[in-house]
């Protein structure tokens, strides 16, 4: 029923190939970071974008439950827990703790929601500055230690303490998000987040649990993206505040804009492209915010859509374009 065309899959197939040699093509240690801190970004961003953009609820709470999942991996591996058994706790401990913050604001709408979502993670962000005990306030927590080996059959024993290993196992979270996402909006259940996007009245009248609905979106939107903090806990290898900040959802909010709402690409698109630009423009650090802003005005009056739906709509010019000469030939040769 979703079945893609074949050049569509040949680019996604080329797509993933660069994906996996791009290692071999980065020498400076720094700018590697960034693109691993990019896949993280992108796990995130793709998990905003259930919930806002194919369920069309605005939770501004994101950040923070980015940030529980940050903090659960570093606590638990700093107790001496296993990362592969605390990156899982993290995420669950997300989705007990986003569970009645859901039920609570999911029953308001429209901006009473993002309102009520956003206090939720400015009290976040207060806890983990004023939490001493548990979070270190502040400071922080600091020497997280990387994954422990593992052994995978046919590869032999990977040590996750090289950049290349983070760089691999950040990038099979991302494509095992994508692939979850994938099959979770493009299915009969995905269309239901899609029917209380558009209209949830009239969803609600055809019998859908629009609440329901909703909670699961946001519960999978929480579990996501609190493993993508935890993977940045190990990355960083410390954990601070503006970890679990509500300035990080805003930029999480900036790239699903820019990439493109409502498209799986696009979260990606938005999360390489506007960290990797503003790296590559530290020379104009006086400027970036104000290059950013135009860039932000720009996209939103020209192309709602994003970058995606900009590339969609001039893919949909031209085959216009092409048809419009087909027809016209076969009018003069007739």
């Amino acid at each position: 029923m979703f079945t893609k065309p074949i050049h569509i899959k040949l680019f996604f197939l080329a797509v993933l190939i660069a994906a996996l040699l791009l290692p071999l093509f980065i020498s400076d240690a720094y700018m590697f970071q960034v693109v691993i801190m990019s896949i993280l970004f992108a796990i995130a961003t793709c998990a905003m974008n259930l919930i806002i953009g194919f369920t069309g609820q605005a939770s501004l709470a994101h950040g923070a439950f980015f940030g529980i999942g940050a903090y659960g991996v570093a606590i638990l591996t700093k107790a001496g827990v296993s990362f592969w058994l605390a990156l899982p706790a993290a995420a669950v401990m997300a989705v007990l703790i986003g569970l009645p913050v859901g039920l609570i604001s999911l029953r308001t709408r429209g901006h009473y929601f993002a309102i009520v979502t956003l206090c939720f993670g400015v009290i976040m962000w207060i806890v983990a500055g004023n939490w001493i005990e548990l979070t270190g306030g502040e400071n922080g927590i600091f020497g997280i230690a990387p994954p422990g080996d593992i052994l995978v059959p046919l590869i032999g024993r990977i040590d996750f303490s090289s950049q290349a290993a983070q760089y691999y196992l950040a990038l099979a979270f991302l494509l095992l998000t994508l692939w979850a996402l994938y099959r979770i909006v493009y299915s009969v259940f995905g269309l239901t987040f899609m029917a209380v996007r558009n209209n949830e009245a009239l969803a609600d009248a055809v019998g859908i649990n629009t609440f329901t609905t909703k909670l699961i979106s946001f519960e999978a939107a929480n579990f996501i993206a609190a493993l993508a903090g935890g993977l940045y806990a190990i990355v960083i290898g410390a954990v601070s505040p503006s970890a679990a900040g509500y300035g990080l959802t805003f930029n999480f909010l900036i790239y699903l804009i820019l990439g493109g709402i409502a498209t799986l690409s696009g979260s990606v698109i938005g999360a390489f492209a506007i960290p990797i630009l503003m790296e590559s423009l530290q020379f104009l650090q006086d400027y970036q915010l104000l290059i950013f802003g135009a860039l932000l005005v720009v996209v939103i009056i020209y192309f709602p859509m994003g970058f995606v739906g900009g590339l969609r709509r001039l893919n949909q010019i031209i085959a216009d374009r092409r048809r419009r000469k087909k027809s016209e030939a076969v009018h003069v040769s007739g």
